[in-house]
């Protein structure tokens, strides 16, 4: 073993042989012992290693961090898989996982650590890539988004308003009615009453398309009228039930949470041949979930993990660190689940 001086701590010759960094460090932050493994690995010589605190090596991101961590280790707590950046003489930067105890009797640290480098700048590369990737999908969305809101304006402002136009065209030659024959007016008064569903199928599409209630309501009361309207164009009756903290939700998160709500009612309409469904809102501590159930026909999970709808609720889910699963049994209706970690 390398040391300073003479010292009371005799290792093994495994320890001077192993590649990992075994070290032992003063309760005031510098070396006492090191293996010819620190040595190497940092490229300072033995009297330069003990002539620095240990914090000089290590990486300035770093260092504070570093040193609460060892406040704690002072303090009693063992380091376990602790890991930071070293800077060798070189200037290279290396990732070492640390193992750490405080010994109070001789008041010195004993330390192990392994060099992680290679698996960390691995880690690092999948993480970017999946930072990239995150960021093209939310470009996508956000696009996708943009235009449902111009074409939800285009149809709510353009389209419903020439309507309403015709509307009022209708009812000035209704007001008419006693010049034209009974059968003219009959039709008018049936071209009015069609005019008039059309206007609120328009905004009922409009509003599915972008919700722009999000905005002026917020997610809780979105969701209640979109209930009301699914229980209304629909033979399904639909429940909101419970409520969530919505300042801690941001607009992306409420919009995909709406999304998602609103595919799994699509398939409660279109799949289920349900007569009951509701949306559940439960808030803890630690997570928000959105379950909605409904009371239809049913169906095998395992022969539909890869339908169109389940994806998009699942991708949609993903991109903003939310889980779905779905639970269903031919016969026993169908729940899907989203959950939101804290």
């Amino acid at each position: 073993m390398i040391s300073q001086s003479s010292t009371e701590f005799e290792l093994s010759p495994f320890f001077e042989l192993t590649p990992d960094l075994v070290c032992i460090a003063r309760k005031d932050g510098y070396f006492q012992q090191v293996n010819p493994a620190v040595i190497k690995k940092l490229g300072y010589s033995v009297e330069e290693l003990y002539a620095q605190p240990i914090s000089n090596f290590i990486h300035p991101e770093d260092r504070l961090f570093t040193q609460q961590h060892r406040n704690e280790l002072i303090a009693g707590k063992p380091l376990v898989n602790f890991q930071n950046r070293y800077v060798t003489k070189e200037g290279a930067i290396i990732w070492l996982d640390w193992t750490s105890v405080f010994l109070p009797g001789k008041e010195v640290v004993f330390a192990i650590a392994k060099d992680v480098t290679e698996r960390k700048l691995a880690e690092l590369e999948v993480e970017e890539k999946y930072k990239r990737f995150k960021g093209l999908a939310n470009h996508f969305k956000g696009s996708i988004e943009r235009d449902r809101k111009y074409l939800s304006v285009e149809l709510h402002e353009e389209l419903a308003q020439l309507l309403a136009v015709l509307k009022i065209d209708i009812d000035w030659i209704k007001a008419k009615e006693t010049e034209l024959p009974d059968a003219v007016a009959k039709r008018l008064e049936h071209a009015a009453v069609i005019t008039e569903m059309l206007i609120k199928t328009i905004q009922r599409i409009s509003f599915t398309i972008s919700p722009g209630m999000l905005n002026d309501l917020g997610l809780v009361e979105t969701l209640r009228w979109h209930c009301n309207e699914f229980s209304f164009i629909s033979s399904v009756s639909c429940q909101l039930k419970g409520s969530c903290n919505e300042d801690a939700l941001n607009r992306e998160v409420q919009l995909d949470i709406f999304r998602i709500c609103q595919e799994a009612l699509h398939n409660v309409l279109y799949h289920s041949e349900a007569r009951n469904a509701t949306i559940a809102i439960t808030e803890t501590d630690k997570e928000l979930s959105f379950i909605i159930n409904d009371d239809g026909t049913g169906f095998d999970v395992t022969r539909l993990q890869h339908s169109n709808g389940l994806t998009v609720m699942k991708e949609r889910a993903a991109s903003i660190n939310a889980n779905v699963t779905v639970a269903s049994e031919p016969g026993k209706g169908t729940q899907v689940s989203v959950l939101l970690k804290k």
